[in-house]
């Protein structure tokens, strides 16, 4: 496997980093491949060299002129966009999981996720202190493969689909919490398309500093809305559906006999999905004033969720029970009232995580087409113009998307499988083994010792998972629409049905 060397050429050499002004385009040479010799032992640390934070610095310096500035998101702005990345609706499906797993399978694996994913996380922050001209993980794609520009655009490709599909799922979500709300009160592709120019409007800001108050708002808006849903279900009486002939709620601490492999990986997969975000990260990070305070915001973040995650899943399952367990698990509240409260607290997270993927997604396609002209960098009416319609653009793909594919949980599953097996897992293994083939060269792992040895290993284990969300995971995604196809559990494209709690 071919390691970095001094005179590796950065991929795109014509595509600046995000945060660079439109004075890069008439000054190529103020940006450099960064020289890894003799800097090798600093950055297996995670310390940024004296050459990285030139690199960075010379970033700010130069769009210090621009009337819009992106390198300007400090560690806790940039904590906020995780917190409301991870802190979402997707905590209300921990409770089901847990139900099909057992809590004493469904706690460990929530704690196992949660650490492979930081210590990926950590992997992707190493990576771009390396290389702080890299803007998302489209261009890592291509470093990682040899610099391939077949690598990037197939990068690009699933990294639009899966933030696009993202967007369509809120768009979903929308309508559900519209309908839960008014009883149905129109037709349901009403409600998502009010969802989707909603979120359109709130994703305008053009940089991630202006969108870090509005993540912090959802993340806040969020813990109070599981909390309370958490409250709730321990202090009603009976959770929704209750009946005296199914009984008390039955708490499991292993699967339940009969429990399918299907089921089960697809248990495991929700609370792998929900944790998986590195996707992003790359995004965040060419936003950051000081890159090298990233491992702050990302370990802030793994705490909260294995804290909140843990107790929401487990708590509400405790009080609901296989029999009534529904996703997400605010439907297993069995009061209207509580139902409805504690729901309406999830309306930010409901439109600014979709805000948050399009707004990511947007930057991709902005940044290439106006990379070396005043437009991406300053208040211009074109650069405005394009801006709100790529937006539009990818905002009615979304919503499209939330209307056609009538199984659109079973195949979002699916692009999870397919795309979050790169993103998730094979991705950063396989930078950890370039980084150290750079530092080290052939047979690093044997010049390392014991620690090296245990890298290695680990990182193979990291692609092989990679290989096993792609295959049995995709596996188990596909049998999820056959079952919902055979029992007839899937909805008609377009449909004005009511899809509330």
């Amino acid at each position: 496997m071919a390691g970095f060397t001094t005179s590796e050429k950065p991929p795109n050499d014509d595509r600046r980093s995000s945060s660079m002004s439109d004075q890069t385009h008439d000054s190529p040479d103020k940006l450099k491949h960064l020289d890894l010799e003799g800097q090798g032992h600093a950055n297996a640390l995670g310390v940024q060299s004296d050459s990285e934070t030139g690199d960075v610095g010379r970033q700010i310096e130069l769009e210090a002129e621009n009337s819009i500035k992106y390198r300007t998101c400090s560690w806790q702005k940039t904590a906020a966009l995780l917190f409301s990345e991870y802190i979402c609706l997707a905590i209300m499906s921990f409770p089901w999981s847990y139900s099909v797993l057992g809590l004493v399978p469904g706690l460990i694996l929530t704690v196992v996720v949660a650490a492979i994913v930081l210590y990926t996380s950590l992997i992707v922050w190493k990576f771009c202190l390396r290389h702080p001209e890299v803007r998302d993980v489209c261009d890592i794609g291509q470093y990682l493969f040899w610099d391939s520009k077949i690598a990037w655009y197939l990068t690009a490709v699933m990294f639009l689909l899966n933030n696009t599909f993202i967007q369509g799922l809120h768009c979903l979500v929308g309508a559900k919490y519209l309908n839960t709300m008014t009883n149905h009160g129109a037709c349901t592709i009403v409600w998502s398309l009010v969802t989707a120019i909603i979120s359109l409007v709130f994703s305008l800001p053009r940089t991630f500093s202006g969108l870090s108050k509005a993540a912090t708002l959802s993340a806040v808006f969020t813990f109070v809305s599981v909390m309370l849903a958490l409250i709730f279900s321990a202090i009603e009486d009976h959770p929704a559906g209750y009946t005296a002939a199914q009984g008390d709620p039955i708490v499991t601490a292993i699967p339940v006999a009969g429990t399918t492999f299907v089921s089960g990986l697809n248990a495991f997969l929700n609370i792998s999905y929900t944790f998986i975000g590195q996707i992003t990260l790359p995004s965040f990070i060419a936003e950051m004033k000081e890159p090298k305070d990233f491992w702050k915001s990302v370990t802030a973040v793994t705490i909260a969720e294995i804290i909140v995650f843990s107790l929401v899943g487990a708590i509400v399952y405790v009080y609901t029970g296989n029999q009534y367990m529904t996703a997400p698990a605010f439907g297993s509240i069995g009061n209207e009232v509580y139902k409805k409260v504690s729901f309406s607290f999830m309306i930010p997270t409901l439109i600014f995580l979709g805000v948050l993927y399009a707004s990511v997604s947007a930057r991709f396609i902005f940044f290439r087409l106006f990379d070396g002209t005043r437009h991406k960098g300053n208040h211009t009416v074109v650069g405005w113009a394009a801006w709100a319609g790529i937006l539009a653009v990818l905002w009615i793909m979304a919503f499209i998307i939330a209307e056609v594919i009538p199984f659109f949980s079973d195949l979002l599953s699916i692009m999870s499988s397919l795309f979050d097996s790169f993103f998730g897992f094979i991705f950063w293994g396989v930078a950890y083994l370039r980084m150290r083939h750079a530092d080290h060269g052939p047979g690093f792992y044997k010049k390392r010792g014991i620690r090296g040895w245990v890298g290695f290993i680990v990182n193979i284990g990291l692609i092989l998972t990679g290989f096993f969300f792609l295959g049995p995971g995709t596996y188990a995604a596909v049998m999820g629409v056959i079952i919902s196809y055979r029992t007839g559990s899937v909805g008609s494209p377009f449909t004005c049905a009511d899809n509330g709690l």
